[in-house]
């Protein structure tokens, strides 16, 4: 039988990290143990920690955990280490170009204010983009949870770095906690100054979180989006206005969208034309990255080689990457399925 052609080797670009979530979690014990941090269980022994984030409590402690290992990056160094450690990643992955969200306010109090905070993450990207060969956009994120006026602030910071390293605007954590419209000036701000749009949906609540997206924040992506396979007339809708859903099946499974990578309806949405980009969400915590997503689309939905370059090149199409750096990636995804498995 023929080898299968190397996942590794597919050129593809990466549009759903989270910056905290990205961090190795070597890194995470290090970091912790350098600074004599607890961690608890969940994030040691038991690690990857069991989620379901279908009910409150369950999200709760998603949070918790989360706000855990954000509070072990606390000098300027720690955040160079991370986004390298992240570019070196992607690039073992054979992504080529990453896309990774960052909500400032999350930080701030810690590296002197919200424009500093993005200055020392661009300023890192930079380096590690240098470093590594890859090529990464921030995507700035508000926070559902917080006052609409909180994200117009977030959205006219993104502007200020439009064309600077920022490439989009973003709207995550629990929708079930903030309607879409609230936020609807915070995007007018961000896609009046170019910003792609791709606020979170469609994973904690049904089909209708991810038309509010599209209708309400002119979603360019959505983050997850997942739950529009529940309706048939939505998936014609994003397919024929070719907005890509950003598919993490293993986050799905871990937070309990879904019961197991099977039911993750990763196929339905693909043949309805609706272009996805594979996504790993948060690796430190969902405890798999970028190639493990690919390998699901191989050994759990069964997926071609020719339907898997084609994942490759809409995550590409979406992306904010640069006419040469797109054009240099699909021919590398062409080439990828012209070679002899």
């Amino acid at each position: 039988m023929a080898m299968a052609r190397s996942l590794l080797a597919l050129p593809k670009a990466h549009l759903h990290l989270h910056f905290t979530g990205s961090m190795r979690h070597s890194t995470l014990i290090d970091l912790a143990r350098e600074q004599g941090l607890h961690l608890p269980d969940a994030l040691e022994e038991d690690w990857p920690p069991r989620l379901r984030a279908t009910d409150e409590r369950g999200w709760f402690r998603f949070q918790r955990l989360y706000d855990i290992a954000r509070s072990v990056l606390r000098r300027p160094e720690h955040v160079y280490r991370l986004l390298r450690e992240t570019a070196e990643d992607e690039m073992a992955a054979g992504s080529r170009w990453l896309e990774i969200q960052v909500d400032p306010s999350g930080y701030q109090q810690m590296f002197g204010g919200l424009t500093a905070t993005l200055e020392l993450v661009l300023d890192a990207v930079e380096q590690a983009s240098r470093a590594t060969g890859a090529g990464i956009g921030v995507v700035v994120a508000a926070n559902r949870t917080r006052h609409p006026l909180d994200a117009n602030t977030l959205a006219r910071l993104a502007t200020q770095f439009a064309g600077k390293g920022v490439v989009g605007f973003g709207l995550s954590n629990d929708e079930r906690r903030g309607q879409a419209r609230d936020f609807d000036r915070a995007f007018r701000i961000a896609k009046r100054a170019g910003l792609l749009a791709v606020p979170h949906g469609g994973e904690l609540l049904g089909p209708r979180s991810v038309a509010q997206c599209v209708d309400d924040l002119g979603a360019d992506r959505v983050g997850h989006g997942v739950r529009a396979a529940e309706d048939p007339s939505l998936m014609e809708r994003l397919a024929a206005r070719e907005i890509c859903c950003e598919v993490c099946p293993t986050s799905n499974v871990g937070l309990g969208v879904a019961e197991r990578a099977a039911d993750v309806p990763l196929r339905r949405l693909f043949e309805a034309g609706v272009p996805i980009a594979l996504g790993s969400d948060d690796p430190l915590l969902f405890g798999a990255r970028l190639l493990r997503q690919y390998e699901l689309a191989r050994e759990v939905y069964g997926f071609a080689d020719a339907e898997i370059a084609e994942l490759a090149r809409q995550s590409i199409k979406s992306s904010a990457a640069p006419e040469p750096v797109r054009k240099d990636l699909l021919k590398g995804v062409d080439d990828w399925l012209a070679s002899p498995e």
